[in-house]
């Protein structure tokens, strides 16, 4: 796991330095176009690309005005997108957005959000008998909700672990803390920033990363949604806010600045906040364009039962409509 995360952070530096598409000039009087989102996991800092660029002007200069709403998980977060009462939605588990793609829904991959599961980890009270991802079995172990990444990674550990413990959906990191500390289920699960500090305590001890679910490692895991309608219809729009969404996970990892937004608008310190996006989020991981490893997932999804089959070709295609730079 180690071994993974430094060479994707030696991967980043050459990622740093990719050129990026000048952002339309706007005239001060133009109209501003407005975009509502639903966000899975407030605070994650692959899932705040789009407050940390909008709190950094980003959005703003390419004519965007965005309307957060963030919910327990990618669940949630996909449904609203599916009704339509979102334009776009934020961290949607990759199977999930597949399984309700081939049942019908109107939902497009528009981008990557993470690709790996190293910013996940599940984790035990530190008087817990509980050392290891087999002695998951007959126990409570939690993920976000029903289609998320988190419930992806738990199912396959069951698979790959030949264990069979009792799933519960907890909903977000503060919220899954509260049920572990209190005994209400036995294995939580977290992602940085949430739970470092406990940690720090010796409060909570990790037992499992999300990478240690193998079929996860080289495959997006996450990914940009939006309504099929609002594609179709505002196509100008979708493409100004990729290229803000590309500026902004490129201005994360370059400008410290970018860090103090982000631990500014948590209320937590700038080392907690270097700490959450050096040790978990390597820049290639959130990488927008990368959505890759899809023949895998799709195996992964007949094997997960979120879909029947695989997608065709043709099919495969209608999904993912990543917006050009």
């Amino acid at each position: 796991m180690n071994g993974l995360l430094n060479a994707l952070r030696r991967g980043a530096i050459a990622l740093l330095s990719f050129a990026l598409v000048p952002g339309p000039a706007f005239a001060q009087d133009k109209a501003t176009d407005k975009l509502k989102l639903t966000v899975g996991q407030q605070g994650n800092w692959a899932s705040s690309v789009a407050e940390v660029g909008q709190r950094g002007g980003i959005f703003k200069k390419y004519g965007l005005e965005l309307e957060l709403l963030y919910t327990q998980g990618s669940g949630e977060t996909l449904q609203a997108v599916i009704a339509g009462s979102v334009d776009v939605g934020i961290a949607v588990g990759t199977l999930g957005a597949l399984g309700a793609f081939a049942k019908g829904a109107p939902v497009r991959i528009i981008g990557a959000e993470t690709t790996g599961a190293s910013d996940l980890y599940w984790y035990v009270k530190k008087d817990s008998p509980i050392r290891t991802i087999k002695d998951f079995d007959g126990k409570t172990v939690a993920y976000s909700t029903n289609g998320s990444s988190t419930h992806g990674v738990v199912l396959a550990y069951i698979q790959q672990y030949g264990i069979s413990p009792k799933l519960v959906a907890t909903g977000s990191p503060p919220a899954t803390l509260v049920q572990v500390m209190s005994g209400q289920v036995d294995v939580g699960w977290s992602a940085p920033p949430d739970g470092l500090e406990q940690i720090d305590k010796g409060e909570i001890r990790e037992i499992a990363n999300g990478n240690d679910a193998t079929i996860f490692r080289n495959q997006t895991v996450r990914v940009l949604v939006a309504n099929a309608g609002v594609l179709a219809s505002r196509q100008d729009v979708m493409h100004r806010f990729m290229q803000a969404y590309r500026e902004t996970v490129h201005w994360m990892y370059l400008d410290d600045a970018a860090l103090k937004v982000y631990a500014d608008w948590l209320g937590i310190s700038l080392p907690i906040a270097r700490r959450s996006r050096d040790d978990f989020y390597p820049s290639p991981a959130i990488d927008p364009d990368a959505v890759i490893g899809l023949d895998a997932v799709m195996a992964d999804a007949v094997k997960l039962k979120f879909i029947p089959a695989p997608l065709p070709a043709d099919k495969l295609g209608e999904l993912v409509q990543i917006p050009a730079r």
